[in-house]
């Protein structure tokens, strides 16, 4: 599933972790499914166990896999619900800003239109209570 170089001039847990990355962005690798030991993964690979240990560990830190004692090594679904978390948030900043941009236009203050989101909310509230 992964191919390493080492002929090639990038560090072999470089590429590896690219390879891992790329895996996962295709789909070749989903959410939830297990990687190979670390152990394995050495020995397909013709590398050191050392450096798949490191590649996992670091892909652990920034939440890409997560590692079960006794079980193994797992796609993580932290980090893809975080990254859809950071896009939604991106969506509604960039919403917020045509909001801004388009009230301003029509001659209203950023003031005018916090005053009527307020308002509103105060009224959506009223609703539930």
């Amino acid at each position: 599933m992964f191919y390493i170089n080492s002929a090639d001039a990038t560090p072999l847990y470089a590429q590896l972790t690219r390879a891992i990355q790329f895996a996962i962005a295709t789909g070749k690798l989903r959410i939830g499914e297990q990687l190979p030991t670390v152990r394995q993964m050495a020995v397909d690979l013709k590398i050191n166990a050392n450096t798949v240990a490191k590649v996992y560990a670091e892909l652990e830190r920034t939440g890409i896999v997560e590692t079960r004692r006794g079980v193994g090594t797992f796609v993580c679904a932290r980090h893809f619900e975080a990254k859809q978390q950071r896009q939604h948030e991106h969506e509604l900043r960039d919403f917020a800003e045509r909001v801004i941009a388009e009230a301003g236009a029509m001659g209203f203050s950023l003031d005018d239109l916090v005053d009527q989101l307020q308002s509103r909310r105060k009224k959506e509230l009223k609703k539930y209570v």
